[in-house]
Parts: structure tokens; C-alpha cells; sequence
């Protein structure tokens, strides 16, 4: 299964961004696709404070907007929205031990915990800190290349 980072979702849905086309591309072809792909409630949260923040963008997206997209996205059939599970910690433990993060590259772990926890091996994400967390991370924004198999 695939799993989408927040910045994907923050630029398949700003407009003003110069990644959003191919972005929404993206998140298109697995919403509509028919293999199931997930959201980390972390990015749920963190696309929602980006988007609607005044600092980050002007003008900030009207939660209402951002509401309405994430609800769009959550109505596809094959998508899982997915959380902490019994094994986070051990497997964030690890990742913590291995990667010796700290700081805000954390929040990155999290994620790639969570994902670890729920069996996910890609991530698509423009970040490239994913790396050191054991997880494929897969930049669908450049180049020509197509979502990886999963």
C-alpha cells in the first residue's frame, strides 16, 4: 500500500502552487484508482494547520475549503486513514534508536512509524528526510514517472 505525506496533499490542493497539477494528478489517480492507498492522520491534521495558516500562505485556504477537500478525498472507496496502532512504539523506538532524530525531523518518524505499523513501505512525499526511516519514498512531482506498483 501507498501512503501520502502532507505536502502532496498540500499542493494537490493549492492552486497557487507550482507542483498542484501534477500533485492533484496524483491523488486523482489513487482516489479513483482500485488499489487502497492511505492518509496518516498526522498529514490530516498538519495539511488542515498549513493550509489555513496566514503566516504560510495569503491568502490562508478558508477552513471550510480545506474541510471540503479532505472530505472529497476521504470519500474514496480505497483510501485508509490510518493512526498509532499497538506496535507504534516499538517500531517508532526503532526508527528513534536507528535514525538518531530529534527535533522536528520526529514528526517525520511519526509518520513513518505509523506507516511501518500498517504494513506501508512507499511514501509519497517531495521530503527527502523519509529516507533515513527505512520507508521508499517516491516523489511523484518530478520527472515523468507513475505512481510505483503497490
Amino acid at each position: 500500500m501507498i501512503a501520502v505525506d502532507t505536502n502532496i496533499l498540500v499542493y494537490a490542493h493549492r492552486q497557487d502552487s507550482p507542483w498542484h497539477q501534477r500533485a492533484a494528478e496524483t491523488i486523482i489517480a489513487l482516489a479513483e484508482g482500485p488499489n487502497p492507498w492511505a492518509i496518516p492522520w498526522l498529514c490530516v491534521h498538519e495539511f488542515f494547520s498549513i493550509t489555513t495558516h496566514p503566516r504560510i500562505y495569503t491568502p490562508p485556504t478558508p477552513p471550510d475549503r480545506a474541510i471540503a477537500d479532505l472530505q472529497t478525498w476521504f470519500e474514496s472507496p480505497t483510501l485508509r486513514l490510518i493512526g498509532e496502532t499497538d506496535q507504534y512504539w516499538a517500531i517508532l523506538r526503532q526508527i528513534l534508536k536507528k535514525s538518531a532524530a530529534a527535533g522536528p525531523i520526529v514528526h517525520d518518524a511519526r509518520i513513518a512509524a505509523i506507516c511501518r505499523a500498517h504494513g506501508i513501505t512507499t511514501l509519497l512525499s517531495a521530503d527527502r528526510d523519509f529516507s533515513r526511516f527505512d520507508i521508499t519514498v517516491h516523489n511523484p512531482l518530478t520527472g515523468k514517472s507513475k505512481l510505483p506498483r503497490h
